[in-house]
């Protein structure tokens, strides 16, 4: 891949031939005078008058380049990266109180674990956009998508059980996640639904969820935080030709996400375009340090 060089404006090398022409007839017109002694007169002046004609030319002969406007297109490499829109939906339902989930912390409760492990994950997400939804009794979002994972670490770390109700809405969760992600533009759209129990108080039929989330193409992970398995969470994961995560201990539940986290990459393309870069600044400088000499030339030619 090479540079590319050419003019804007191609049109000002015409003053060229016209500051000739404009110059001959000057010089074709000039008064005669009879000096006498002219000959040595002549020899004296005729290095410093070589000097600033050529300077002279110079200094027009760049003004000129420099009007035209030489242009340089270097080409050079695009990274387009295509992030991916993860909404993160979160239990915060009553039995979410529980201890046990960490062994080396027995007297976490299963939400405090949960939000330990999201929050790593979301930090790990720098290249995506993240959202967050809540639910209990009743589901809502906490985060719309952002790239701007500050404020949702906060808000993660801020989630409270029992603050939505105390009972377990899943298929509500995944609709309010669904709204959040419909109007995304990635090519990659995800929902990682984690609960410790099975549905309870949802107002949306499970099979209106899963049909919404094959319409707008968002994929549904399915995690349970508990000894026994769930049939919906199955369900889910078949609809989805997803795995049915069920980690029974804080450890499993890292390598849940760990494992998710690798299975959806952001992509980076690389394409390759050509910036026009204006070089007649260089050549402006040369134009005006030929002026700079000529006039300190003629200024010395005066003194002597």
């Amino acid at each position: 891949m090479f540079e590319t060089f050419t003019f804007h404006h191609p049109f000002a090398f015409l003053l060229i031939p016209l500051f000739l022409w404009l110059n001959h007839f000057k010089s074709s017109h000039q008064d005669a005078y009879y000096l006498p002694h002219f000959q040595l007169y002549k020899q004296s002046k005729v290095a410093s008058t070589r000097l600033q004609n050529i300077l002279k030319y110079l200094m027009i002969l760049f003004a000129i380049v420099a009007l035209a406007d030489p242009i340089v297109y270097a080409p050079q490499k695009s990274m387009k990266k295509n992030s991916i829109d993860i909404m993160l939906a979160l239990d915060t339902s009553g039995s979410m109180s529980m201890y046990g989930f960490d062994a080396k912390e027995y007297n976490k409760t299963r939400l405090e674990v949960v939000k330990e492990v999201v929050s790593s994950f979301i930090e790990k997400r720098s290249d995506d956009r993240v959202g967050l939804v809540a639910f209990g009794t009743y589901s809502s979002i906490v985060s719309p998508l952002s790239f701007d994972k500050a404020p949702q670490l906060q808000l993660v770390k801020g989630l409270q059980i029992g603050v939505l109700g105390k009972s377990t809405a899943l298929v509500d969760a995944i609709v309010s996640c669904i709204k959040a992600l419909k109007e995304s533009k990635s090519k990659s759209k995800i929902i990682i639904l984690l609960s410790d129990g099975e549905d309870a108080s949802s107002k949306v039929p499970l099979t209106i969820a899963l049909k919404l989330a094959k319409k707008y193409q968002i994929k549904i992970y399915s995690i349970i935080i508990d000894k026994s398995s769930s049939d919906m969470m199955k369900i889910i994961a078949k609809a989805n030709h997803t795995k049915a995560y069920n980690p029974k201990d804080k450890e499993a539940l890292l390598e849940v996400y760990s494992d998710i986290n690798t299975l959806e990459k952001s992509t980076v393309e690389y394409t390759s375009i050509s910036l026009p870069q204006h070089r007649f600044a260089y050549v402006l400088f040369l134009a005006l340090f030929s002026a700079t000499l000529l006039l300190f030339i003629s200024k010395r030619r005066e003194v002597m």
